[in-house]
């Protein structure tokens, strides 16, 4: 089964829930789903986490299409 290509992904803590939240953005839909991790985690990881999330949602997503801030 081909997956799907994500268009770019937006990395955050959500000081709420002391997780990490990534937005997966597929054309106009947003895929929202968080992850327990580190908080002072590296870029790269948060990259590389980012990019299994959404191939766990069944996205394909470049670690250059990732953003984290």
């Amino acid at each position: 089964m081909a997956l799907l290509t994500a268009d770019r992904a937006v990395v955050s803590w959500d000081s709420e829930k002391s997780q990490w939240l990534v937005r997966i953005h597929v054309g106009e839909e947003v895929i929202l789903r968080h992850w327990k991790g580190a908080k002072d985690a590296a870029p790269q990881t948060l990259q590389a986490d980012a990019v299994k999330t959404a191939k766990d949602e069944g996205y394909e997503l470049a670690a250059d299409k990732v953003t984290v801030g």
